[in-house]
């Protein structure tokens, strides 16, 4: 999909990733992790006036440990409020803090501040418990994918979007559509032609509605979805009404009751494994195209080493990376040199030995998606994510280590 206006980098997203594993593994004893959830049309004043309110509520807490951490976090999160003005950024602001568990009763204390989710944040959250409260943003985080909806009978009609999870509706109407009864006076060949025609005005209504919402965001549009009871729905689709680049992205069309706005939530339900095959089909082309080029061709390379070595010449068209890649880069000094060890992130730094014998000297260790997608982002080089949810992907992961590229020419590395 292409990137959207205000949506974030896969770099950002994947950073974003990182930071709620870690706070997931987070503990705190009794209910002294504070999470806080700062939407952009909140304003800042407010919030510390809420967080001044709660540290003066904290004194009550009994137990002295509980009182004086619970304290601190609200501290350090006045303290961070300080950088931000009147509001918070565009997406808003999320705040985790607390003393966290690092055992034999010992505890770190740790802030974390999470700037322009994904989404916006739709309402002010403060939330204190043992844990940290990280499911908002990973439903954000799982928010992928631009869906056109559109649902309708021959009463009424609604278009709108699915953005990741969140259903928006845009638009409505209504038809003039008159019921199978005729009114006395007209003859029935006359009622009926007069019934088709306002069938046939009201789907080009619609079709001009879904048109003018869709039509501009067709580059980023990954599929349209329509409901509706039969045979309305079939009728629509067969009278070829949308625009053909519309009707092209069509995914299927579904058995829904109700056409008013509920009905657009329906239509997302009963979609749902259309819509699930949408999402990982990207990465499925991705990869058939890899194992091609892998087999037949001279396009492919894997392992991280290559992969490197390749993305650093310039080679690389795409950077094929796991979703589920868990490891960090070694960076060594061997002196006319540079080598690298790749290994599991919850590993110690390993003891290196230099090709030609000379002692290693440790540069640098980092997260190997976070490498890997800063030499990409020099080099032009797009980085696609790959789902473990269907075969291919999980052989990226277990059998080609988590990375792998598809080049722009043949370098024999």
């Amino acid at each position: 999909m292409s990137q959207q206006e205000g949506e974030p980098s896969d770099r950002k997203r994947y950073e974003f990733q990182k930071v709620i594993e870690d706070l997931r593994e987070y503990e705190g004893s009794g209910t002294q992790l504070v999470t806080i959830y700062i939407p952009p049309d909140k304003q800042i004043s407010d919030v510390v006036a809420h967080i001044t309110q709660e540290h003066s509520e904290a004194s009550n807490i009994k137990s002295k440990q509980t009182r004086t951490n619970v304290q601190d976090a609200l501290t350090s999160i006045k303290d961070r409020l300080r950088y931000y003005d009147t509001f918070p950024p565009d997406n808003g602001i999320v705040i985790f803090s607390g003393a966290i568990d690092t055992g034999g009763g010992q505890t770190d204390m740790v802030t974390k501040v999470l700037e322009n989710p994904p989404e916006p944040i739709q309402s002010f959250r403060y939330h204190c418990d043992s844990a940290f409260l990280t499911e908002p943003l990973e439903e954000m985080l799982g928010d992928k994918g631009l869906y056109g909806l559109i649902v309708l009978d021959r009463r009424e009609a609604n278009v709108g979007w699915l953005k990741g999870k969140r259903v928006e509706p845009v638009k409505s109407a209504s038809s003039l559509v008159p019921g199978k009864q005729r009114k006395g006076g007209q003859s029935a060949q006359r009622f009926h032609r007069l019934r088709l025609e306002a069938i046939d005005n009201f789907y080009q209504e619609v079709a001009e509605m879904a048109d003018d919402l869709f039509v501009p965001k067709r580059h980023e549009l990954d599929g349209v979805l329509i409901g509706g009871p039969s045979p309305t729905k079939d009728e629509f689709m067969d009278g070829g009404y949308l625009h053909h680049e519309i009707d092209d992205k069509v995914l299927g069309k579904f058995d829904i009751a109700y056409t008013d706005e509920s009905g657009l939530y329906d239509l997302v339900d009963a979609a749902s494994d259309a819509l699930a095959d949408a999402e990982v089909i990207k990465d499925k082309q991705e990869m058939e195209e890899f194992f091609r080029e892998l087999h037949e061709g001279d396009l492919a390379t894997y392992g991280f080493e290559p992969t490197r070595r390749n993305l650093v010449m310039g080679a690389v068209d795409r950077l094929l990376l796991s979703e589920d890649l868990r490891r960090d880069v070694v960076v060594y000094d061997c002196g006319d040199k540079e080598e690298y060890e790749f290994i599991d992130r919850r590993k110690n730094t390993p003891e290196h030995s230099c090709e030609g014998g000379s002692e290693a000297e440790m540069k640098e260790r980092e997260d190997a998606i976070e490498y890997l997608m800063t030499i990409a982002e020099q080099r032009g080089t797009e980085t696609k994510f790959i789902s473990t949810d269907f075969e291919k992907g999980e052989q990226l992961m277990n059998a080609f280590g988590g990375v792998a590229g598809i080049l722009r020419y043949s370098t024999g590395v």
